[in-house]
């Protein structure tokens, strides 16, 4: 069964119709042969996969342990994301979730990831809400006002995929670029086709994300879709404080229609919104955020953007991007044995949740391949 694009690309961010991104990933890991066989394989080479990666070499040094990454790490998802760091999952607190915001601070920590992680909270924004003292008071669709803060901050997508890579890398195990996980042979070992060869493995982990879903068998339980956003030039002193953006806080709508954004580097801003739907999750390679469904999304919120403050209404958007998301049932993320094979593990569909959590969960996925932790009764 095939499971990715036809033509490989050695491009590590191969996908020009989904846009650029304000940020690239400085770190390539090293070219090596493929293993005959490993303890430990994972499938996907962002968040998830490279944290799972690091913390089974942390826990056992003894285990061998290979990602095997498609297209180049961070090349999906982690790499597109917008950086917003949140506390819950998307359908809010689950049994035994714990705290996930101090779990992947600490996570960090104990890798040496420097991420750029801040934690000033998370603004929810809400239509017509009565709070005068709002710092934001945007027009779009009522008026948006800040409603509540939650805990949450943000971080630097490119920073925190190569830095798990390289703490994957220096612990030893090996992470595997332009490397396709055609097909999982459930057998005794299990045996996965990589790239045309084949590599046994006594315990998988699969972290694909919106991608490859008949692999991981999620295709029934969960949407794939592509989520638009932009990035402005530099702002003046003056347009930050005008719009509020000052502040530092990233924020979101607690209503639809949705938007979400927070401050970059240099003064820039950044604003998301919109998911566009796809019949198959092999669909969204075709996607260009310049033209057609995705583009026509993408011109609404440039001009939703500039249409929220006087401030920002002629201001120049350089950069416009898309990035693949997995909608899961009931907004849960899946967290759980194959459906063929206890000894494969599924981790995914975060629902824009993913960027600690994906973390958190990876690295509580390396101790359940471990036989070190319990699997989350979701």
């Amino acid at each position: 069964m095939q499971t990715g694009p036809t033509k490989r690309a050695a491009d590590p961010w191969p996908f020009p119709r989904w846009g650029q991104t304000p940020w690239s990933i400085d770190f390539r890991p090293a070219k090596n042969p493929l293993p005959d066989a490993v303890d430990i394989a994972i499938i996907g080479g962002g968040f998830t996969g490279l944290a799972a990666a690091a913390w089974s070499r942390r826990c056992d040094p003894t285990k061998t342990v290979a990602v095997f990454e498609a297209e180049g790490i961070g090349a999906g998802a982690s790499g597109r994301t917008g950086g917003l760091v949140l506390a819950e999952t998307a359908a809010g607190d689950l049994p035994g979730l714990g705290d996930v915001l101090a779990g992947f601070s600490n996570i960090l920590r104990d890798l040496s990831v420097d991420a750029d992680l801040t934690l000033p909270g998370v603004w929810e924004l809400r239509r017509d809400t009565s709070w005068a003292s709002s710092p934001i008071s945007w027009k779009d669709s009522g008026t948006l006002r800040v409603a509540n803060e939650v805990l949450g901050g943000m971080i630097d997508p490119s920073q925190l995929v190569a830095g798990l890579a390289r703490a994957a890398e220096q612990l030893g195990a090996q992470v595997y670029e332009h490397a396709w996980v055609e097909h999982v042979e459930f057998g005794q070992p299990l045996a996965l086709t990589v790239s045309g060869r084949r590599v046994q493995a006594r315990r998988v982990l699969m972290a694909v994300n919106a991608l490859s879903l008949e692999l991981s068998a999620l295709e029934l339980s969960a949407q794939p879709k592509l989520t638009l956003a932009l990035a402005t030039e530099p702002l003046t002193d003056a347009q930050l404080h005008a719009t509020g953006l000052a502040e530092g806080k990233p924020f979101y709508t607690e209503d639809l229609p949705y938007l979400w954004g927070r401050q970059l580097s240099r003064n820039r801003a950044m604003f998301g919104s919109g998911l566009v739907d796809v019949g198959n999750w092999r669909d969204l390679y075709a996607l260009d955020v310049c033209t057609g469904q995705a583009g026509q999304w993408m011109a609404r919120l440039e001009k939703r953007v500039r249409g929220l403050h006087p401030a920002l209404s002629e201001v120049h958007l350089p950069l416009k991007w898309g990035g693949p998301i997995l909608i899961a049932n009931q907004r849960r993320p899946f967290f759980a044995a194959h459906p063929k094979d206890s000894r494969a593990l599924v981790l995914g569909a975060y629902s824009g949740h993913g960027v600690a959590l994906s973390t958190y969960l990876g690295s509580w996925a390396a101790e359940a391949l471990l036989d070190r932790r319990k699997l989350p009764n979701w």
